[in-house]
């Protein structure tokens, strides 16, 4: 017998949409009754540049730094210094409170950023081992031992987001985890 695909996750090339079709997905399943927690991570741009990456919790709406230009410390990845209490906090925090006290789980993005928090990797492992409906996006070049563990569960599936596919693939998402 063939699982229930509980688990979807976006992947694509940087900038195709991938946050674009959860958060419509998000929408949906709201208008539905769901109760939708979890995290996503969206860029900031000043001046026309992108500066960094705001983390945001889903139910409460608070926000932080994910990364930043002018962050003094923490690991680096490209021009950005993740801020790793910011990610453990509100990243690893939203996951957690999902579980918790949502119906869907969320998770933007299993990323070169967010592997580098420990208690964010452990949060995603918990999202996944629970029974609740998880979706989310996986960088599309990231390699780590949690996201081979996500692309081979049987109850999970990762999707490209396309230029062809991306204006109607948030549906398709409503519709498998409303089954």
């Amino acid at each position: 017998m063939l699982k229930r695909k509980r688990i979807i996750f976006l992947t694509g090339r940087p900038g195709i949409g991938k946050t674009s079709v959860l958060m419509k997905a998000v929408d949906e399943l709201r208008k539905a009754g769901y109760r939708v927690g979890g995290m996503i991570s969206c860029e900031v741009r000043e001046k026309g540049s992108r500066v960094g990456f705001k983390v945001i919790n889903l139910l409460t709406g608070c926000e932080g730094w994910l990364a930043h230009v002018n962050q003094p410390k923490g690991p680096k990845v490209s021009k950005y210094r993740v801020k790793l209490e910011d990610l453990e906090t509100i990243g690893a925090g939203s996951i957690r409170d999902a579980i918790q006290t949502a119906d869907i789980i969320v998770i933007d993005e299993v990323g070169p950023m967010e592997l580098f928090s420990e208690a964010f990797k452990e949060a995603v492992k918990e999202a996944i081992e629970s029974d609740k409906p998880v979706i989310g996006t996986i960088h599309y070049r990231a390699r780590d031992p949690l996201i081979d563990a996500i692309r081979n569960r049987d109850d999970a599936e990762v999707v490209t987001v396309t230029l062809m596919n991306r204006d109607r693939l948030y549906k398709t998402i409503v519709e498998k985890i409303l089954k």
